[in-house]
């Protein structure tokens, strides 16, 4: 099974169709290979990225199909796991970094410009193998890069919301414990889904929209009482990260149609754009550093309260997106939606193991309410073109008759 995934890793971005991306720019499937059939850009799911939670596999844009790949069951599960565990992973051991961890606390501005290096790094990579050579990757990134200032300056803009919407999520797990955050932070549905109404022209089914107000309505529920988490060890203030959040998911919605725009608009490599994307981020991410701890970095160092558990935070942040973003070539929205609920549910019993959290009946029924909305939003659109043809032609046979 890992060979599978990283042969379509390593498949970078040849010909003319596109994988999914995140709204954080990372790559959400294998990309198609000649021989493989080819789905239009608009039909592809983007996750977003470069989010806060790059491994949010159920936002991105309202789709109603995706390119599922006919493998086995087993395959699918695995698939199912891993989504399902690095979302929920990286959720807890980012706010365990910023709440229970001893010892000094870092600078999660610097954790988040690490992160847009290191996918600097991979996209790099996937570059020079898609390329296939270091003179054709010099020339792509020549023609792409340096002589193209406009472009840079066009994808600097999701650079600079990402950077903020990043930022965003360390204040918010700050401040809200990880369920808590987890189930909130699904308000990224309804807000990318009306990015995508008025900025690409799409429409929602009614059963999309209701799902949407019911996802709301969850979510004012786990918001109406915060549950408290008894094994805090900082100060919290819940509005403070209900406000990051709501700051988090709109740049969520923004920054993933925006960037799906900017792909449809030319034939540009997905690894050029991150690229691209990627060196923007760096130069907005150094430059909140410096805005927000400056002084701070200057006196203790780039490095200050790094920890393996910090570390392995930024490393979920960017190895394993991408890694992730590879596993949902080959699920449907149902699946994506049940993983995405699955995490909700395993990010609550990490936090009432490692945080004291105490459940209470309105987060509960919160929770429940965002979950079904989530698998609702998730189903296929009825096509109702096809039916409309099956009632004409039906009616045809009356008047024949």
């Amino acid at each position: 099974m890992l060979g599978e995934v990283g042969k379509n890793l390593l498949s970078g971005s040849r010909g003319g169709g596109r994988p999914p991306v995140s709204s954080s720019g990372l790559l959400l499937g294998g990309e198609l290979t000649s021989d493989q059939p080819r789905v239009p850009v608009e039909a592809l799911t983007p996750c977003n990225e470069q989010d806060s939670d790059p491994f949010s596999l159920q936002d991105g844009h309202t789709t109603d199909t995706m390119a599922v790949e006919n493998v086995s069951v087993v395959f699918k599960l695995y698939c199912l796991t891993v989504m399902t565990l690095v979302a929920a992973t990286y959720t807890v051991v980012l706010r365990y970094t910023r709440t229970i961890s001893s010892g000094d606390l870092y600078f999660s501005t610097t954790a988040v410009c690490i992160t847009e290096v290191i996918k600097l790094v991979l996209s790099l990579g996937m570059l020079t193998k898609e390329t296939g050579s270091l003179s054709r990757l010099k020339n792509a990134l020549v023609e792409h890069v340096l002589y193209s200032p406009k472009e840079l300056l066009k994808l600097s803009v999701p650079s600079v919301v990402y950077g903020v919407q990043n930022n965003m999520a360390f204040l918010a797990l700050s401040n809200l414990d990880a369920a808590v955050y987890q189930v909130t932070y699904q308000l990224k549905i309804p807000c990318t889904a009306l990015c995508t109404v008025l900025m690409l022209n799409r429409s929602l089914s009614r059963l999309q929209w209701f799902s949407v107000f019911m996802l709301c309505g969850g979510v004012t529920l786990v918001q109406w009482r915060p549950v408290e988490a008894t094994k805090v060890q900082i100060e919290q203030n819940p509005l403070v990260g209900f406000m990051a959040i709501a700051v988090a998911v709109i740049c969520s919605g923004f920054a993933g149609v925006y960037f799906e725009k900017v792909l449809k608009s030319s034939d540009t490599s997905l690894w050029v754009r991150n690229i691209q994307m990627y060196l923007s981020g760096i130069v907005v991410t150094l430059m909140g550093v410096f805005m927000k701890d400056g002084e701070n970095v200057l006196e203790k160092g780039f490095f200050f309260g790094y920890t393996p558990w910090v570390c392995f935070v930024v490393l979920l942040a960017s190895v394993g997106g991408l890694y992730t973003s590879v596993v949902v070539k080959y699920t449907d929205n149902i699946m994506k939606g049940f993983s995405a609920a699955a995490a909700i549910v395993i990010s609550t019993v990490a936090s009432v193991i490692l945080f004291g959290l105490q459940i209470t009946i309105t987060f509960a029924s919160g929770a429940l309410l965002v979950c079904v909305s989530i698998y609702l939003y998730g189903l296929p659109k009825l096509d109702t073109s096809k039916l409309s043809q099956k009632d004409a032609e039906s009616k045809q046979k009356l008047i024949t008759v």
